[in-house]
């Protein structure tokens, strides 16, 4: 398995895992809190890509892309500094189970002292429908901070 960073030429191949990292969470959960839009999920990925807002490590089987993992910069004091937020880490189901998500944690954990990130943080979908999820992020690491994720939409 190979990973590697990707630019923007491969966006659309990013956009079609998230839309089904989307659509699975939507399924197990029963709710439909995201929108899964090809097109305008791949037009976002393309654009934050262009603009170094984000940062994508691929797996690839071959010259196929079987899995990501996607991050973006934030600042905060109370992190005492720059630190990553993983946003999106998919793997497709066929190839779960190999150690992927640790390679491409492994390679984020990289990305993040080069950065000089304090740390990485990451929301995951709801529980208890991805507990197994919460259990592979402690497995490599990760520890609860508590609280609840929380939006507000602003419109106009």
């Amino acid at each position: 398995m190979k990973l590697a960073f990707v630019e923007k030429d491969r966006a659309e191949e990013i956009a079609r895992l998230a839309v089904c990292l989307m659509e699975e969470v939507n399924e197990r959960t029963g709710r439909t809190p995201v929108t899964a839009n090809l097109q305008q999920v791949a037009r976002l990925c393309k654009n934050f890509l262009a603009k170094g807002q984000y940062s994508v490590i691929a797996a690839f089987d071959e010259d196929r892309i079987v899995g990501f993992g996607a991050l973006c910069e934030s600042h905060s004091l109370y992190a005492e500094g720059s630190f990553g937020i993983l946003q999106e880490l998919y793997i497709l189901p066929e190839y779960r189970s190999r150690k992927i998500g640790a390679m491409l944690l492994e390679k984020i954990y990289a990305l993040a002292r080069k950065k000089g990130w304090k740390r990485i943080e990451l929301a995951t979908p709801p529980l208890p429908e991805f507990e197994r999820t919460v259990g592979f992020y402690r497995n490599n690491g990760f520890e609860v901070t508590g609280g609840h994720k929380m939006k507000r939409i602003i419109e106009g």
